[in-house]
């Protein structure tokens, strides 16, 4: 019931409220065409003074319209700007990218010609180390030659500093042998003259023993060596001028537990004391068998005593020559007084030593 009485209520709201509308629908255009009569002289006043005014928008809208043309200029040349900006801006942010750029791109450039320059000083070094190189190795190959040459200079130098000194040892030695020389020859004729006083003694004794064999023996010596003295008299002998007098000793030989050397010429005059010691004592002991004398020895010859024959004074000294000579002579007198052939041998008309024999006593060995 409540329900209907409100819609009842809202339906005569609705239609009061509609009544009410019509109304005033109804008395306001009657108001407002008074109201306009009213009103017109006054809005033909506002619209002569509003003519203006409608004017000047209208004059503001021409001015505009060439403005509101101008606008899309203005646009596109802002745009144009605005771009430009842009570009410039890009440009600029571009710029140093350009500039790292460029120096790239003129390194790029640059590098063949920098590679070719640095290969070009590569070139010029190595040329330079292997000019350098080829220099070393002449300097090399020419450094033994240099060497050579100077171990050659510094030889003969060292030669000829040793030559003169040789020179000065040999002068010395030279003036030692002949002072020695000397002394030999002033030795040996003094020892010929006190043989021959006692060849006096002696000839006297063997014709008292009437020794007729060993008489004409010992005459026969004495004849020999004298003329030996004669010879050798006569013949000047230049010390200088022999080449074996000052040669060095090559051969080494001993005599009593003592070692002695000589050279060529004095071995060979070793040799010739031992060969004519035989051959005097062979005919020595000869002489003695055939005056059949009991009492032979070798050792009361007058040749044995004496031993100097065949000693000239040069090479060696005249003990060294008589021990020799009595060895030979011992040996030939054994052989003779015996009438064999123990020690020696007969050839072309001459004795002579066996060599075995020889090697006994007189052991020449080379040094």
């Amino acid at each position: 019931m409540s329900g209907m009485k409100a819609d009842n209520l809202n339906r005569m709201l609705v239609a009061m409220v509609i009544s009410a509308v019509a109304a005033l629908g109804m008395s306001v255009p009657t108001n407002a065409q008074q109201q306009d009569n009213k009103d017109k002289p006054k809005q033909e006043k506002q619209q002569k003074g509003q003519q203006p005014a409608k004017q000047q928008p209208q004059q503001r809208a021409a001015r505009q319209q060439p403005a509101q043309k101008q606008q899309p200029a203005q646009q596109q040349q802002q745009q144009a700007a605005q771009q430009q900006q842009q570009r410039a801006q890009r440009a600029a942010r571009q710029q140093p990218a350009q500039q790292q750029k460029q120096p790239a791109q003129r390194v790029v450039r640059q590098q063949p010609a920098q590679q070719q320059a640095a290969q070009q000083q590569q070139q010029v070094q190595q040329q330079g180390a292997q000019q350098q190189q080829q220099r070393a190795q002449r300097a090399a190959r020419q450094q033994p030659a240099q060497q050579q040459a100077a171990q050659q200079q510094q030889q003969v130098q060292q030669q000829g500093a040793q030559q003169q000194q040789q020179d000065q040892r040999l002068s010395q030695q030279r003036q030692q042998l002949n002072n020695q020389q000397q002394q030999r020859l002033v030795l040996y004729r003094q020892q010929v003259q006190v043989q021959d006083r006692l060849w006096i003694q002696r000839s006297a004794l063997l014709q008292q023993q009437r020794r007729a064999a060993q008489y004409r023996f010992q005459l026969g010596y004495i004849e020999r060596r004298r003329q030996q003295i004669l010879d050798q008299n006569v013949s000047s002998y230049d010390y200088n001028n022999d080449p074996n007098f000052y040669s060095a000793a090559n051969y080494r030989y001993s005599r009593g537990g003592t070692y002695y050397q000589t050279n060529q010429y004095g071995a060979n005059l070793l040799r010739q004391a031992v060969s004519y010691g035989y051959e005097e004592g062979l005919q020595a002991g000869q002489a003695d068998r055939e005056d059949r004398w009991r009492n032979a020895s070798y050792q009361s010859s007058y040749a044995y005593q004496d031993a100097n024959y065949g000693y000239t004074g040069y090479y060696v000294s005249q003990s060294e020559y008589s021990y020799y000579f009595r060895q030979g002579f011992q040996r030939g007198y054994d052989d003779g007084y015996n009438s064999r052939s123990q020690y020696g041998s007969y050839s072309n008309g001459s004795y002579s030593i066996l060599d075995a024999v020889l090697l006994t006593f007189l052991n020449l060995r080379s040094l």
